[in-house]
């Protein structure tokens, strides 16, 4: 199923297959919760998956998943918390009240501060075509659009999404530069090369192959294009250490169970597996500090009036989510949990 506002200049189709990649010798799925839903990926570093019925069934129930999950619980974090369905950037130490419009400003800085970071400005100009990978409602979308005059697609698998991104680009004036599609970020519809940026705010927790993830992100960026992910991680591995301790295991089984994310890994994780494609620029940073206040603010909003009557009418996700959150926090006090962007530029 995809939606049919696509800007005609932005994207064609059939996607012609990359060859030119090969499977980095390193696993980014070492630990992976143990639920039904989650697939086991191995064997990249010998340079080949052996893909089973069953896990074929399980990557398939695993989007089956997220989608409902985003199906359900998008109308709820729009009518509280807006256009954006991610983390907001703050100082260190901010203290935020719940009634202040802050909240909402930080999610635009996120933003920001990621392109910054990415060295992505307004001067450079270069920034022409993008695709927003797991878009959600297509905030970042927009406002990229707006800020750069840039085209921009977002695919999302949740068909609720895509349809309320495209509504709102519409009630926006900008269905001529933003579209939206149902789309699997590890089958991207697009092809080789095409995209000035390729962004990810928080998606990619979602992916069972995060190998197949950042080489699809690689594959549609265009030569000298750059690539921001911008996700939840665990602590980076010490020395020696081979994979957490089983208190954290058990803490993220619960926090990804419930939120359809399949398969962990650490910053460093990324940053090795963006080494091996040859990718130039890399940078990464820890962001866990800035993004604090997210999380209680989120519990306080849903322990609102407004927040509890919404919730409760949204559907049992939500409310399984809602009842996770204070795990979360959990895992950003004990440091399991981390929050961090890693960035880079495909070579010309």
């Amino acid at each position: 199923m995809k939606a049919t506002l696509a800007p005609s200049s932005l994207i064609s189709l059939p996607r012609h297959k990359v060859s030119s990649l090969r499977s980095p010798s390193l696993l980014l799925q070492s630990q992976r919760p143990s639920s039904a839903l989650m697939t086991t990926t191995t064997a990249a570093s010998r340079g080949s998956v052996a893909v089973t019925a069953a896990a074929t069934s399980s990557v398939e129930a695993l989007r089956e998943g997220i989608a409902e999950f985003y199906n359900e619980t998008s109308g709820l974090w729009e009518e509280i918390w807006g256009d954006h369905m991610h983390h907001g950037f703050y100082d260190p130490d901010s203290s935020v009240q719940l009634s202040d419009s802050g909240h909402r400003e930080a999610q635009i800085r996120m933003i920001e501060e990621s392109l910054r970071f990415a060295g992505v400005t307004e001067e450079e100009k270069k920034i022409k075509r993008v695709v927003d990978v797991g878009c959600g409602i297509g905030g970042s979308s927009r406002y990229i659009a707006s800020k750069f005059g840039a085209e921009c697609i977002g695919i999302t698998l949740s068909p609720v999404q895509a349809k309320r991104a495209n509504d709102l680009a519409t009630a926006q004036s900008l269905s001529h530069k933003v579209s939206f599609q149902v789309a699997d970020a590890l089958e991207q519809p697009f092809e080789d090369g095409i995209f000035d940026l390729a962004w990810s705010m928080e998606s990619g927790e979602h992916m069972p192959d995060k190998a197949k993830f950042v080489k699809e992100l690689v594959r549609v960026a265009a030569p000298g294009g750059r690539i921001i992910i911008v996700t939840w991680c665990h602590r980076n591995l010490s020395q020696g250490e081979e994979a957490l301790q089983p208190w954290e295991q058990n803490l993220l089984d619960r926090i990804c169970k419930t939120f359809y994310l399949p398969a962990r890994c650490s910053t460093s994780d990324y940053v090795d597996l963006l080494q091996s494609l040859s990718l130039q620029d890399i940078k990464c940073a820890d962001w866990s500090e800035n993004v604090a206040p997210f999380w209680p603010a989120v519990i306080r909003t849903a322990l609102t009036w407004k927040g509890l009557v919404s919730l409760l009418r949204s559907g049992m996700k939500s409310i399984k989510g809602a009842l996770t959150m204070p795990l979360m926090i959990e895992g950003y006090k004990k440091g399991v949990i981390k929050f961090g962007i890693i960035t880079c530029q495909k070579p010309l």
